[in-house]
């Protein structure tokens, strides 16, 4: 005997509740294989499972493409702030401005090492403390640092900010359309089986190889077992060979 299987791929449960909702529409009510109020559960619920797992793929794909151009920008801001703060260093190095400059940015006075910007957490914090620092020496009268200006670094650092809020935004949106999608999963697996399980208990009288083919064209999926699919192949060749053979 075949063994049914249920859908375990979204376009498989989709082809499943499409077949079946095919033939709600072709065949008469009274001759339907399952209820025919469950037309109208299949009709509400299929394009709204379909939009949501279109809108999920949309949102994921806006999401990778995303992911280069964001990490680009990223990477940028991060290598700016890096070279405003060296330069910064370098003039402390030569002369050119006081150790105690360092204390604008959030650094200790005799700290040459650069903080860590690993993260996008890190970045930010940096990012915003060095920006802030900078403009506050400036409108105190200090001297601009140049190559990279904090003009410069703060347009790239600011991209980075509008690609950050973009990207977390995108994450969020998929996030709730894989859990949307996941309740409607389980929505359209037991809609499935329930339809499954209605059409073959209303055709149980009909002879199986007539039963099989009949819940078939509802969409309902059988497998055989390796012992059964050899058995089944020789039955049919044995009958195309004698079909041959008779006058």
């Amino acid at each position: 005997m075949p063994y049914r299987r249920l859908p375990n791929t979204d376009s498989a449960r989709i082809r499943a509740l499409k077949t079946a909702l095919l033939k709600g529409k072709e065949i008469p009510p009274s001759q339907l294989a399952y209820p025919a109020k469950t037309i109208v559960r299949l009709e509400n619920f299929l394009p709204l499972f379909e939009q949501n797992i279109q809108l999920r793929r949309q949102c994921l794909t806006q999401q990778n493409m995303q992911c280069h151009e964001y990490n680009d920008l990223l990477r940028k801001a991060k290598i700016y702030l890096a070279h405003f703060l060296r330069v910064m260093n370098m003039a402390i190095l030569r002369g050119d401005l006081p150790v105690e400059t360092r204390a604008y940015y959030g650094l200790a006075i005799n700290e040459t090492t650069l903080p860590s910007m690993n993260n996008e957490k890190q970045l930010i914090a940096w990012g915003r403390r060095i920006i802030e620092g900078e403009e506050l020496r400036l409108r105190e009268g200090g001297s601009p640092i140049t190559n990279p200006t904090i003009a410069l670094v703060k347009v790239r650092f600011e991209s980075f900010l509008e690609a950050n809020i973009y990207h977390k935004d995108l994450i969020k949106k998929s996030h709730e359309y894989i859990q949307r999608t996941a309740e409607l999963r389980k929505v359209a697996n037991e809609l499935i089986l329930q339809i499954w399980n209605e059409v073959e208990a209303t055709l149980r009288g009909l002879p199986e190889n007539i039963r099989k083919k009949e819940c078939e064209y509802y969409g309902v999926v059988y497998f055989y077992r390796k012992n059964e699919l050899g058995k089944t192949i020789t039955e049919e060749t044995l009958r195309t060979i004698l079909n041959k053979q008779l006058p």
